[in-house]
Formats: structure tokens, C-alpha cells, sequence
């Protein structure tokens, strides 16, 4: 694992350096020297998961029906046989249910229109304490760019995409509404406050609120949704479609880990509240045939109280997930959602499947980063492909910028004010936790969980510019036509059909 140590004295950021996902190698590349992969990192680039990722809710189950609309009465029924529905979601054949009675798979299970009956799986989607955090202080001066948002320039990401170049032909986002399904987040940032949907905008975890509550900085939720549309109104960053409206819904727990059934009721929510574009920067490769390794090697299921009967849980979750994003593209929104951290190869690796960026109409996102920008800002490649990133022909649609650590020096470098170690300025740089009441906060951190967010806030500009209404496979489309193919002629699998470019998807 990277260990950068921090021993200047004239820097003035504090060293909060930690990893977003357990890292691989560059699938082009040798491992840079300094980086060392833990026992778990390693099992999980060779595309197994420790069975500590998946476990069990107790006394939850989910409810497929046979077909994609929930039978008439089902609820009376599912609580005849002692459950209590806690979420009917009709338009994709799905419910979940509570039941302490140990028979009530069995018994639901004969319900008339009823497919499967599964407990519900809890994942650790993402680690806060794996995350690659480095905070910004309050310092800084307006970027030489000219903009008023005081940190623009350090958005390295919005030069790659040439959204800059999208707003000048007019197009910002006007007219769209981009769901953001992820942890907790800043409610009163000012840079997000203006563009988020409340009324519309909803918690789905137990026990929380839908605004960030751990302390620090380091909200992903919040940097996530920055990158999509944080305003343009002079203050810290933009976001690429700065004009969008967001609707912000909580489906992870502000630790990381979250529910199956949570995420297919956000996807459903999000679709009724009028979302013409859903990002997801989050994910889990599980293996399709339910099993897991254990601390010695050896397969085994989720945990020590998983059942037989329960080795179906996984496909038949994938189903519902399957069904829930079927019901959102059918309903004019495009799911996008990140490509994950592992340095999988999907096209050696067919074992794992990762949800949901495989799921049915989501367009999978994979990253991209320079390396060491911050010292050639107008000469550096902006698009070495990064070394976390999944790839994989049939699993990455389009690349973004996610961003990387992987620049060897040490070199000390100042862009828009704020001086910083130029490896650290190749992250990507948004919006984060406000630490104190009234003021703004912002940190770099790195991952495919901020490559979606630029590709999403890229479908959101197109989407606008199509006057807030169009298919999701004629956004699909455009983003094909227009991308920069970076690889391979073609599909390939690191960049898919190339990295998404703002400036042609809205003048092409």
C-alpha cells in the first residue's frame, strides 16, 4: 500500500492520506516500487472477496415475484405469514419484509406469484477509513483561470472533459435533475445548498439522517455530488453541470455499508421524483456463485449462519437490482454508476460480478488521471488510465477522471493559490463535510467513485441541451459518438468507447 510521508513544515495542509479501495497494479504498467498490496488487496485483485465485505441482515428478507409487478394483496399476505412489509416497490416485482419467525421464507415462499424469497445482504460498498483523504485548509487565492470560484482551477477533471468549453456554447445543466444515491451529505454547503431538491431528496437507512453525521471532512457523498453540480457562484468549485438539480438520497450509512434493499428503493424513489440521470459511486464484486474465501483460502458462504437455501440470495438479489434499474432506463433515466477499485480484469475474471455498475441498462464508468499535472499543467496526459481502476471489454462503457496517486516524486507544487505535494493534486478535488457551521470545506480523494460523478455530470449537460428529456439509449449513444477514444480503436478495456468529452457531446 502507498505510504507517502509528510515531513515539511511549510506545507500547510495536514496529512490525512488513506486509500478510497484496497489497490491492484496498472493492468499497462509494472506496480510503481513504493506501492505494497495487503493479503486482501491481493485476494481481491485476483477476484475473490473476504467473506467480512457480506453478511446477513438478521430478519430481513426480500420478496421477488414472478413477475415485474408486485400480486395484487401481496402485503396482507406477506403478513398473514407473519411479516411486516417495510417497502412495497410494485414497479420493479419487488418487496422487503421483516420476520423474527424463523418459517417465513417457507411460508411466503407459497404465496401465490411469488418467486423467491432471500434475506437481505448488508455490503461494505466503501471503507471510510480505506479512503484517500487529503484536506484543503482555508487558504487560497482566485485561480489565474479568471473564474470567481475560488478553487476552479485545481478541478484538473472539468479541463479533460472540456466542460469549461461546454458552458461557453451555453450549456450547464439547466432543466435536469441528477439523483445522487450514497452515504450521508452536506445539506447547508453553500456550494451544493443551491441546486439541492429537499422535498424530493429522501433517506433510506435506519437509524440515520440524510445529512453527513461523522466527523471530518471526508463526506462522500458530498464530494461526489460536488462533482456533479456544485454551483457556479464564486465561492470554492463547480460543478460539470453546475445548472442541474440535485436530489441527494441516502442508501449507505455514513460508515459505507448499506443493504441491497436500500438501493433498489433509492433507485425507485429516485426514478418517481422525475431523475433524468442517477449516479452511484458505489460497488461490490461478488461472486456469482455465492461463495466466498475465508481466512484459510477455502470457499465458503457470507457468513456462519448462511443456509443452504441462502446460496440463491446472491442471484436472486442481482435480479431485483436487475429489475430496479430496468424500471428507471424504461422510465427515461440513465444509470450511471462507478466501474470499482479493485484492478479487476473482467475479461480474465469472469468469477465476480460487479453491482451495480453490470447491471441492466447501467453505463459503467472506469477512471482516468494525469500524472503530476500540477507541474505541466497545459502539457501533462491528462488520460493515463488508473491504477485502482476495473477494466474489462464487457465492463466499462466510457472512462472519467478518478483520479491517482501514482506520480513517484515528492515535488512541491502551487496551482490557484494553494500549495501542495504534486502527486496529491492529481486526486480529484470537490466538496466535502463543512467541519465548522457556516464555512466551506473541500478535500482531494481518488477512485472511480469520482470518475462517475464527471461522467454523470457530462449525460446531465447532454441531457439539458436535448431541452431535459431524452432516452437513455440515445444518451448512450451520444456518448459513444462523441467520446475520445483513448485505447484501442473501438471498445476497450480500459477506456470502453473512449473518455466522455462535454464539449463534443453537446455541439455534435
Amino acid at each position: 500500500m502507498l505510504n507517502k510521508t509528510f515531513t515539511s513544515k511549510k506545507l500547510i495542509f495536514p496529512a490525512m492520506l488513506a486509500f478510497m479501495a484496497l489497490v491492484g497494479c496498472n493492468p499497462e504498467q509494472d506496480m510503481d516500487p513504493a506501492t505494497e498490496m495487503s493479503a486482501e488487496a491481493t485476494l481481491m485483485a485476483q477476484g475473490v472477496h473476504a467473506k467480512s465485505n457480506v453478511k446477513l441482515r438478521k430478519n430481513h428478507y426480500v420478496v421477488l415475484s414472478s413477475s415485474e409487478t408486485l400480486p395484487a394483496g401481496i402485503a396482507s399476505e406477506l403478513n398473514a405469514a407473519n411479516g411486516e412489509v417495510t417497502s412495497l416497490m410494485e414497479q420493479a416485482g419487488v418487496a422487503t419484509v421483516y420476520s423474527e419467525d424463523p418459517k417465513f421464507a417457507a411460508k411466503a415462499s407459497k404465496i401465490k406469484g411469488v418467486r423467491s424469497v432471500v434475506r437481505d445482504l448488508e455490503v461494505q460498498w466503501y471503507n471510510p477509513d480505506d479512503m484517500k483523504i487529503v484536506e484543503l485548509a482555508d487558504v487560497g487565492t482566485p485561480p489565474a483561470s479568471g473564474d470567481d470560484d475560488r478553487y476552479f482551477d485545481l478541478q484538473w477533471g472539468h479541463a479533460a472533459i472540456k466542460a469549461p468549453q461546454a458552458w461557453n456554447a451555453g450549456h450547464r445543466g439547466s432543466g435536469v435533475r441528477v439523483a445522487v444515491l450514497d452515504s450521508g451529505f452536506d445539506l447547508d454547503h453553500p456550494d451544493l445548498a443551491p441546486n439541492i431538491d429537499l422535498a424530493a431528496s429522501r433517506n433510506f437507512v435506519p437509524g440515520e439522517r440524510l445529512d453527513y453525521a461523522l466527523p471530518g471532512v471526508g463526506s462522500h457523498g458530498t464530494h461526489t455530488a460536488g462533482t456533479i453540480a456544485a454551483a457556479d457562484n464564486g465561492i470554492g468549485i463547480i460543478g460539470v453541470a453546475p445548472e442541474a438539480e440535485l436530489i441527494l438520497v441516502k442508501v449507505l450509512r455514513d460508515s459505507g455499508s448499506g443493504s441491497f434493499s436500500w438501493m433498489i428503493d433509492g433507485i425507485i424513489h429516485a426514478t418517481q421524483q422525475g431523475a433524468n440521470v442517477i449516479n452511484m459511486s458505489l460497488g461490490a464484486a461478488l461472486p456469482r456463485n455465492g461463495k466466498f474465501l475465508n481466512d484459510n483460502g477455502t470457499p465458503e458462504d457470507p457468513s456462519d449462519d448462511f443456509i443452504e437455501s441462502d446460496t440463491k440470495a446472491v442471484q436472486e438479489l442481482l435480479i431485483a437490482i436487475n429489475r430496479a434499474t430496468s424500471y428507471a432506463t424504461k422510465n427515461g433515466v440513465t444509470v450511471i454508476a462507478s466501474a470499482g477499485n479493485d484492478a479487476n480484469n473482467g475479461n480474465a475474471d469472469k468469477s465476480l460480478v460487479h453491482i451495480p455498475s453490470s447491471s441492466t441498462g447501467v453505463i459503467s464508468i472506469s477512471a482516468t488521471a494525469p500524472r503530476g499535472w500540477a507541474l505541466n499543467p497545459f502539457g501533462t496526459f491528462m488520460d493515463d488510465f488508473a491504477s485502482y481502476s476495473n477494466y474489462g471489454t464487457p465492463d466499462v462503457h466510457f472512462a472519467a477522471p478518478g483520479g491517482d496517486y501514482m506520480y513517484p516524486g515528492n515535488e512541491i507544487a502551487t496551482i490557484a493559490g494553494v500549495t501542495q505535494y504534486a502527486y496529491v493534486l492529481d486526486y480529484v478535488f470537490s466538496t466535502g463535510s463543512n467541519l465548522n457551521p457556516g464555512t466551506a470545506s473541500y478535500y482531494w480523494s481518488v477512485g472511480t467513485s469520482m470518475a462517475g460523478p464527471h461522467a454523470a455530470g457530462v449525460a446531465a449537460l447532454l441531457i439539458g441541451r436535448n431541452g431535459g428529456s431524452m432516452e437513455p439509449a440515445h444518451v448512450l449513444a451520444k456518448l459513444r459518438a462523441t467520446s475520445d477514444d483513448l485505447g484501442k480503436p473501438g471498445r476497450d478495456p480500459y477506456y470502453g468507447y473512449g473518455r466522455v468529452n462535454a464539449f463534443r457531446a453537446v455541439t455534435e
